[in-house]
Formats: C-alpha cells, structure tokens, sequence
C-alpha cells in the first residue's frame, strides 16, 4: 500500500528558539490518499519539548486526526518532522533563523507551504498504525 501525502499548510500556535524555554506546538494540515482512497481536510498536532533543542531532538508527532486505518506512523512522523523544519528555524522556508539569534518568539502564524511525500504502508508490518 502506498500513503500520498498533500502538506498544504501549518499553524503555529507557539514556538520559542533559542530561549531558555525553547518549545513549540502547532498543527498540521494535509490530505492524505491510501491506495486511491482519499481522505481530506486531515491535521495532526505537533510538539517539542520544552527546553529541549528544536534543531536536534525529536519532534512529538500525533496521529491523524480524521483518518483511523491502516498506516506506517514512523515513516509519517519523519514527514512531519521534516515539513516542519523545512519551513521553521535554521533551514526554513517561511521562517529562516540564523545561528546566532536568540530570544525568538512567534506565535499564531498561519504558513502555506506545499509538499507531497509518498511512503509505503505495511499493515501486516504496522496494523494499528500507532
């Protein structure tokens, strides 16, 4: 089975760089097509840490809010992981930081970026998906 994900767009709640309290929560919107079956108007949360380094740890990634079947939430959580950092912080798109900046808050933006990813799905491998 193949996953077609379609990012159309991310809402960033919250986000601190370079702080002491670095953190960030926003969400995630996309459709999603599973062997020719698709599924819209989709969104997933997305956390770190708080305190914990945005360019290096890993990201805390929820399910797919609206679709419940088969699915391979590692490889998802990757996608996310690298939408989101593709267009905040150091390598970012919408919202570039230099290495040297501090005390960086943002909150409540809406960004439109497109993207479209594709990975395979084993539910044999991965039945409940999480």
């Amino acid at each position: 089975m193949m996953a077609k994900i379609d990012f159309q767009e991310i809402l960033q709640n919250s986000q601190e760089l370079r702080t002491d309290d670095e953190h960030m929560s926003s969400r995630i919107f996309f459709d999603l097509d599973i062997d020719g079956k698709k599924f819209s108007d989709l969104y997933v949360d997305v956390k770190q840490t708080i305190g914990f380094d945005f360019e290096t740890s890993s990201l805390e990634v929820g399910p797919p809010q609206g679709y419940d079947g088969p699915f391979s939430h590692s490889h998802f959580r990757e996608e996310v992981e690298t939408y989101y950092r593709e267009s905040f912080g150091t390598a970012g798109r919408a919202f570039s930081v230099d290495e040297n900046s501090q005390y960086i808050y943002m909150e409540n933006n809406k960004v439109i970026l497109e993207k479209h990813v594709e990975f395979e799905v084993h539910p044999e491998i991965d039945p409940a998906g999480w």
